[in-house]
């Protein structure tokens, strides 16, 4: 009998075991399945900024390359004109009328007004669900340390420019690695040896190598092609003949300011420009093939955009290579030209290849894209939509309209209402200023302001201005609460 008992003793502790194994392995399983996304976020890249979209002065083979073997949106528009709300935007998936940064606001010595500690953003929801999370490049939302630091807002590990006026310098004297402060020795003084979009390149792919075997999420914040104007010489022998007599661009080469938010001289502006973005082009590619490498692409998601439209600081010179594609306006314009930005969704085996989508879509969808796309409830108060149903060929839900507040140059709104487009001026000295309305279908260079024919839609456009921005003290805009 004792012997039976044994027997069936250890029948009973070899099922458990192996059943233990087995859920271990649907667990681990589960978890794989959870898709990889790569978000490559541009920084000013004008909509004209691609040879897909009409460059003719330089080519983007690889970016284009993603687009012809995904989907191309021809309506996506950034989260603000400026760095920092726009990229709050995308990581709380609210538009800049409720998003909690709403403009460029320094901490000296280093860094931007912070998130608040209560902020949900699309790193720490991920991260909440297994994801191994990584930002790489510029931040921008919170200063060393704060409560708006990436490490406290969702990222396992953090590479880069904490600051973004510092962030204006490519070669600058030190970067952040979670909480520490990288000194590059190589760019001591007036040296130039450290390149730093390259060195956050490197940490980017083997950011990828390491958890190739888990669930991550990438933000690659890319400095480029924003001011200043600087790039490696292998990208500028390429351009050099080609834009040949320059123009010099004079800045600051030496004092308190100099590596500390002004912009470096440059004898080369249109050369040095279009090289920065043929090696953003060659690093899009380099992170393609990388996840291709290691056997995980048709697991990875890569979506790549840009934070706002072209700038006209530091030398750049947006006319010269119609970085704007025709559209009106630039950078702090709330016109299509500081806002209507490319983007691209590149998905094997889930997005068809050679896709063109005219979904209106904006930053503050990328939240609830992402939850659907890892299969987690969204967080409430949200402003977006996911898009991710347009990105899979069904059927997709569309935004009534989309919104936008700006709080410099006087103060900005402007609503997207189907083909209706609404800009309002000056709202820092008068609440109430005359709205300009366009209609996109005919007149997407915005030439035509045609208010006066169209005072329903006017005041369509008006209430919802009114309705969308969040009252505070400090956002007011002179409207009553």
């Amino acid at each position: 009998m004792n012997q039976v008992v044994k027997l069936w003793c250890l029948v009973i502790l070899l099922f458990t075991i192996g059943g233990c194994d087995n859920q271990k392995k649907i667990i681990d399983t589960k978890q794989a399945q959870k898709p990889n996304i790569i978000f490559i976020l541009a920084d000013d890249l004008g909509y004209g900024d691609l040879s897909l979209t009409g460059q003719e002065k330089f080519s983007t083979p690889n970016i284009d390359k993603l687009a012809m073997d995904g989907m191309f949106f021809t309506q996506h528009y950034s989260g603000s004109t400026v760095c920092a709300p726009s990229r709050s935007s995308l990581m709380t998936g609210q538009h800049t009328g409720h998003t909690f940064i709403r403009g460029n606001r320094e901490v000296l010595p280093e860094g931007q007004y912070p998130l608040d500690s209560t902020v949900v953003t699309v790193a720490g929801i991920l991260k909440q669900e297994g994801y191994t999370t990584g930002a790489f490049g510029k931040w921008g939302l919170g200063y060393p340390s704060s409560q708006g630091d990436p490490n406290n807002q969702g990222f396992d590990e953090f590479y880069g420019y904490n600051c973004q006026r510092l962030g204006h310098n490519y070669y600058p004297y030190h970067l952040w690695h979670n909480q520490t402060k990288e000194i590059l020795e190589g760019n001591k003084l007036k040296q130039t040896d450290m390149y730093a979009p390259e060195l956050i390149h490197q940490q980017s792919l083997s950011f990828i190598e390491k958890n190739k075997d888990r669930s991550f999420f990438l933000y690659y914040a890319s400095v480029i092609p924003h001011a200043e104007l600087a790039a490696p010489e292998r990208f500028k022998q390429k351009y050099r003949a080609k834009f040949s007599p320059e123009k010099e661009f004079q800045g600051t080469d030496d004092g308190e300011f100099y590596k500390n938010g002004d912009y470096g001289s440059q004898k080369e502006p249109h050369a040095t420009f279009a090289a920065m973005v043929s090696l953003l082009d060659e690093q899009v590619g380099e992170i393609r093939k990388k996840v291709e490498a290691l056997g995980i692409a048709e697991n990875t998601i890569i979506i790549f955009t840009s934070d706002n439209g072209p700038h006209v600081e530091g030398g750049a010179d947006p006319d010269f290579f119609n970085s704007n594609a025709n559209l009106r306006g630039y950078k702090r314009d709330l016109y299509e030209g500081g806002i209507r930005v490319p983007m691209i969704a590149y998905w094997p085996g889930k997005i068809k290849p050679g896709q063109t989508s005219d979904h209106v879509s904006a930053f503050w969808d990328f939240l609830p894209t992402v939850s659907e796309i890892a299969q987690i409830k969204p967080p409430q108060n949200i402003d977006g939509i996911s898009y991710l149903p347009t990105m899979l060929g069904k059927k997709q839900e569309k935004h009534g309209y989309l919104y936008w507040e700006f709080h410099e140059k006087g103060g900005k709104q402007a609503v997207r209402m189907g083909n209706w487009k609404g800009v309002r001026l000056n709202m820092g000295n008068n609440a109430k200023s005359p709205i300009e309305l366009y209609d996109l279908a005919s007149d997407l260079g915005e030439k035509n302001n045609i208010a006066d024919q169209n005072p329903e839609i006017v005041e369509k456009i008006d209430s919802i201005m009114r309705k969308e921005h969040n009252y505070s003290k400090e956002f007011s805009f002179g409207y009553e609460k």
